[in-house]
């Protein structure tokens, strides 16, 4: 992981919906939720967390949309695209697509959460850690 911070960048397909991250990130994982699967249209959703004063979003076409009582699904108005995600079991987190995000990042995923709810037609053939119940454990500051 690199000492100094540097910004990573992405955005939305369409790139009405742009946002930075001032790295160190929290921690990267795939997620095999059954909401992740269906907001996403894929057997799991590889997130990155980041500090919310870290990361800067900006484009007038990001809508929220309340997926539970506790969290909120952040998309591109103009071509769908997911992209955010919080939530008050995470404060002081945004939750960021990996996808989304240009180029490399400060870490490759950690673990696999919520594998109990995987897709039975996508194998999962690495060694990282499963059935994570939610984000791995931060790095220290």
């Amino acid at each position: 992981m690199p000492s100094t911070s540097e910004t990573l960048s992405g955005s939305c397909l369409c790139g009405a919906v742009r946002f930075r991250v001032e790295t160190p990130t929290l921690w990267c994982a795939h997620c095999h939720c059954t909401m992740c699967q269906r907001a996403h249209g894929a057997a799991f959703v590889t997130w990155v967390g980041a500090a919310v004063e870290r990361a800067h979003l900006e484009g007038s076409k990001l809508l929220w949309y309340r997926s539970s009582e506790k969290a909120e699904r952040g998309f591109c108005a103009e071509c769908g695209s997911s992209l955010f995600f919080r939530s008050r079991n995470w404060p002081g987190e945004v939750h960021i697509v990996r996808a989304n995000i240009d180029g490399a990042i400060d870490r490759e995923p950690q673990s696999h959460a919520f594998y109990d709810s995987r897709v039975a037609w996508f194998h999962v053939d690495d060694t990282l850690p499963k059935n994570v119940p939610q984000p791995p454990t931060r790095d220290p500051p």
